[in-house]
């Protein structure tokens, strides 16, 4: 059985959205629309020529979407369901690699057996045939493709594992876990959190590969403290290589991204209460300019998002569990 402290590393950003969330609100120069599925929890996109690939948590699917037209569902069904924390599992992630997709697998729902699917990076070839590339992982909430490795996070183990094409893995870095002034927490407990420090797991959450650096998103543990989530960076190649700090400061970062000028966009999953979870439309797209020191927020108001994906230098998609995709265009290029 899973420790506590496995199963609740994840307990806030899979949770379905709950309630009528407001329309999210853009900076100038961007307009924005949704599409919406009842009973969705959309996680993971990527891009596959002209088209978007998004899976589902609540069927176990993959979707394809052509420009303008509707969601189709293909391929097989993910093992999916609700972990013991109540949360939503399955399919987290899925990349076209060469002639096949590749699947990151979340783990097992708490109602059925452990399979051979679950907790695993899966390979599906042009017949829709399944095969596990590795499946020596707790968690494997998203992942990179480079051209000789896969770079998978594994947010149970709080790690980032370098998979090989000859399918050895190996850890490059574990997290070390945060830690945070006990004045931030005393509104939790005053009698707990009273005096020097406190520390929380590290969860990192989103990766993604620029420039020979690795990227990473450490969401931060339970209670999900508002500003203390980072983005670190580092080598691809280097095994146990110092972290460098990229941006801290965020609420709950799940996500990053780079657009064509080299910019780094941050999706924060929200705000944590502790009686309601994640709240509504505290979700956020943060847009960093490293040349220029400067940080905007792009879209404000988001509802549990997962995903975030630069289509092109014009247009941008961000998943929500709520079953939502939001494309968000520029007015002008930017």
């Amino acid at each position: 059985m899973r420790s506590f402290r496995q199963m609740t590393i994840l307990v806030a950003f899979l949770l379905l959205a709950a309630g009528t969330a407001a329309e999210p609100e853009v900076a100038p120069g961007y307009r924005l629309e949704s599409f919406s599925k009842a009973g969705a929890a959309f996680g993971g996109l990527s891009r596959d020529g002209e088209a978007l690939l998004v899976t589902d948590l609540a069927s176990g699917r993959l979707y394809r979407r052509v420009p303008a037209g509707d969601l189709e569902a293909f391929g097989p069904v993910f093992p999916h369901g609700l972990d013991v924390i109540g949360d939503p599992t399955g399919p987290y992630r899925v990349l076209r690699v060469g002639d096949k997709l590749v699947v990151a697998q979340g783990w097992t729902p708490a109602d059925t057996d452990a399979g051979p699917y679950d907790h695993a990076l899966v390979a599906i070839d042009g017949a829709g045939r399944r095969r596990v590339i590795n499946a020596d992982f707790w968690n494997p909430f998203d992942l990179v493709a480079a051209t000789d490795a896969y770079y998978v996070v594994d947010s149970a183990r709080n790690s980032v594992e370098r998979l090989g094409a000859d399918g050895r893995k190996q850890t490059l870095t574990s997290f070390r876990r945060l830690r945070q002034k006990a004045a931030a927490l005393e509104t939790l407990s005053p009698t707990e959190f009273n005096e020097g420090n406190y520390e929380v797991d590290a969860v990192p959450t989103g990766i993604t590969l620029r420039e020979g650096r690795l990227y990473v998103a450490l969401f931060g543990g339970f209670p999900f403290l508002a500003g203390a989530g980072k983005v670190v960076s580092i080598p691809e190649k280097s095994e146990g290589a110092e972290l460098r700090p990229e941006v801290d400061g965020l609420n709950a970062p799940v996500a990053i991204a780079f657009d064509e000028k080299g910019r780094m966009l941050v999706l924060e999953h929200g705000l944590y209460d502790q009686q309601q979870g994640f709240r509504a439309n505290s979700g956020r797209l943060l847009l960093f300019d490293h040349a220029t020191g400067s940080r905007e927020t792009v879209v404000d108001g988001l509802t549990r998002p997962v995903s975030v994906l630069v289509w092109d230098n014009r247009q941008i998609v961000i998943s929500e569990l709520g079953g939502t995709l939001l494309f968000l265009a520029r007015e002008e290029a930017r």
